[in-house]
């Protein structure tokens, strides 16, 4: 079977699982996966035959979309920020909102005001947050923990992979006693959980049947649990003039900005991503 075949198949094999947009970049994601060639290279070698190891691969791989798996969790990959970094079911597949919240940062961290030396990534799951900040900030002490020691390794493995130097540390972020562990920094980010246990119904089952529900959900009681923690971390725990930066749900942000206000922060912007959703927030002491 020839690769320009081999595509042919996917699509048939794929069309009633995913919108046909969709599905193209599926198959072009599997297929450069498999042969290692970039699309331009796939145009050049379009007749060019498979081997049998790479068709049996090919096999897996559709069995596993067709059940509505993730392909980054198929593959074992995602990109961010230009990078491909190691994916699995202990880890969320990183967004593009993720990676404009991370631009923010790097562009205050690199302004005169600011000039950052310490960052700290709280709940970093497979790094990607850190490790691009490293990437963009190169002289800047990154520390990233995470409750699951499991993703922890996964983002081991991806600083290590991409040749970034971050700090990580296994910690209970929700155990306060374990604050003192922690130092004074510039600045601090979280993309915390924040999907209320209400919402789960509305997502699709390639989200709720397989990406990791720890980095997820929250219970609707209690919606702001992690900015909670996050505002009062963060008044002990940032140096003068520095900002904590968060990831939120859309629905949320009226409340997460005035949790922030009533806990001190002077300075506080929301910020919408280009889908026109509140998504961001960054609050100055």
């Amino acid at each position: 079977m020839t690769l320009n075949e081999a595509r042919t198949v996917l699509t048939k094999e794929l069309k009633n699982v995913y919108e046909s947009d969709e599905s193209r970049n599926i198959i072009e994601l599997v297929i450069e996966h498999i042969t290692n060639m970039s699309r331009a290279e796939q145009v050049k070698n379009k007749v060019s035959y498979l081997t049998c190891t790479q068709l049996e691969e090919i096999d897996a791989i559709t069995e596993r979309l067709k059940k509505n798996e993730p392909v980054q969790y198929v593959l074992g990959e995602a990109w961010f920020a230009g990078m491909k970094f190691k994916v699995n079911k202990n880890v969320l597949i990183p967004r593009p909102e993720t990676e404009e919240l991370v631009d923010w940062i790097a562009k205050e961290a690199l302004s005169y005001e600011v000039r950052a030396t310490s960052i700290l990534d709280i709940g970093t799951g497979g790094g990607c947050i850190p490790i691009t900040l490293k990437k963009k900030l190169s002289e800047t002490n990154i520390t990233a923990i995470d409750v699951c020691s499991e993703a922890l390794f996964t983002a081991t493995e991806n600083a290590i992979e991409l040749n970034a130097e971050v700090k990580f540390l296994l910690l209970d972020f929700l155990d306060e006693e374990k604050w003192n562990e922690l130092g004074q920094y510039d600045i601090i980010v979280s993309n915390p959980p924040y999907v209320k246990q209400s919402e789960i119904n509305a997502m699709h089952e390639r989200v709720k049947e397989f990406e990791p529900h720890l980095a997820l959900f929250v219970p609707d009681e209690d919606a702001l649990l992690f900015y909670k923690k996050l505002s009062g971390f963060a008044v002990k725990h940032l140096k003068p003039g520095g900002s904590l930066f968060v990831e939120i749900n859309e629905s949320l942000g009226e409340q997460i900005v005035n949790l922030f206000q009533a806990t001190g922060f002077s300075n506080i912007e929301l910020r919408k991503d280009m889908q026109e959703k509140d998504r961001m927030i960054k609050a100055t002491l």
